[in-house]
């Protein structure tokens, strides 16, 4: 669990609220606590205390609501107290959101699964429009 007072907590999951967005809109408070209620009944959350976790007026949640909110958002409970894993998810976040945002994440979506020499025939095809239409090579060496 994250220290008292500490604002690692409220900026991490506020992060998770902003980059996960479902059909292009983001989570309400509201629904997360209700997705989680019925996932553990058990679980005491609601909405106002997920905005008061995300704002930093609350700051200790329990150990099973932090597991519950990474299980929500797909990510490993370690993203709230590991700064290096955290900062791993969040660069990943934030490719996504840009994908999202340069409306190019249905592209990479339909990429997913093509065998290695499909893709290298889309890259082409896209360096190729890419060169037509005056912008810069790609530097993929980061890419595989």
């Amino acid at each position: 669990m994250t220290d008292p007072g500490d604002p690692v907590l409220a900026t991490r999951l506020d992060s998770l609220f902003r980059f996960s967005m479902p059909g292009n809109r983001h989570w309400t408070n509201d629904e997360v606590a209700e997705a989680i209620k019925q996932t553990d009944p058990e679980l005491r959350v609601s909405g106002s205390y997920l905005s008061a976790l995300r704002k930093g007026r609350r700051t200790r949640p329990s150990p099973e609501l932090q597991a519950a909110l990474a299980k929500f958002f797909g990510v490993s409970p370690a993203y709230f107290v590991d700064a290096e894993y955290a900062e791993q998810v969040d660069c990943q976040l934030a490719l996504l959101d840009q994908l999202r945002q340069a409306g190019v994440q249905g592209i990479a979506l339909r990429a997913i699964g093509l065998p290695q020499d499909s893709l290298e025939a889309i890259t082409a095809v896209l360096d190729q429009i890419r060169r037509q239409r005056g912008l810069p090579p790609v530097d993929d060496e980061n890419d595989q």
